[in-house]
C-alpha cells in the first residue's frame, strides 16, 4: 500500500462537477492498494496518515502529526499510483491490486481512519473520474508505504 500524501491549507475532490469531499488545513492522501495488501498494511498505513509529523509545532519545527493538529483527512484512491514505470514510455498496472480487491482495502483504511480520527476524514469515490482541488501547503509532500 502507497500514500501520496501532502500537506494542504485545503482540499476538495469533485466527481460530475459535485463538490464531494472536502477538507480545510490536513492531508490530502492519494492511495494506491497493491496485491497482497491486507489488514496489516491498512492498520500501519492508517497509523503512519494519522501519526506521521508534517505538521509545525511552536517552534516551526515539523513534529505534529494530524491526530495532533485535529485537522482534515482526505482519502482518494488512486491506483495509478501502484503503476509499474520502471521501464518503457507507458505504465504498467499489473503491480496495482485488482479493483475487486482494492476497493474493500481502500474502504477498510477509510473506516479505520475515521474510526481513529472522527469526522474529519472525508474521500471521494472509487473507481470514479474525480478531480481533485488543492493548496499544497509548503510545499510538503511525502510518499509512504505500508
Amino acid at each position: 500500500m502507497l500514500a501520496l500524501i501532502q500537506r494542504v491549507s485545503q482540499a476538495s475532490v469533485s466527481v460530475d462537477s459535485e463538490v464531494i469531499g472536502r477538507i480545510g488545513p490536513g492531508l490530502l492522501a492519494l492511495v494506491g492498494v497493491e496485491p497482497g495488501d491486507g489488514d496489516p498494511q491498512v492498520a500501519r498505513m492508517a497509523e503512519r496518515l494519522l501519526g506521521y509529523r508534517v505538521f509545525a509545532d511552536a517552534e516551526g519545527k515539523m513534529n505534529l502529526g494530524l491526530a495532533d493538529t485535529g485537522g482534515g483527512l482526505l482519502l482518494v484512491s488512486q491506483f495509478t499510483l501502484a503503476a509499474d514505470t520502471r521501464s518503457g514510455m507507458r505504465p504498467g498496472f499489473s503491480t496495482a491490486a485488482a479493483p475487486a480487491l482494492a476497493e474493500p482495502v481502500f474502504n477498510q483504511l477509510l473506516a479505520t481512519c475515521r474510526q481513529n480520527h472522527g469526522p474529519g476524514v472525508e474521500t471521494g469515490r472509487f473507481g470514479a473520474h474525480m478531480v481533485i482541488s488543492l493548496v499544497n501547503d509548503g510545499p510538503v509532500t511525502f510518499l509512504l508505504r505500508a
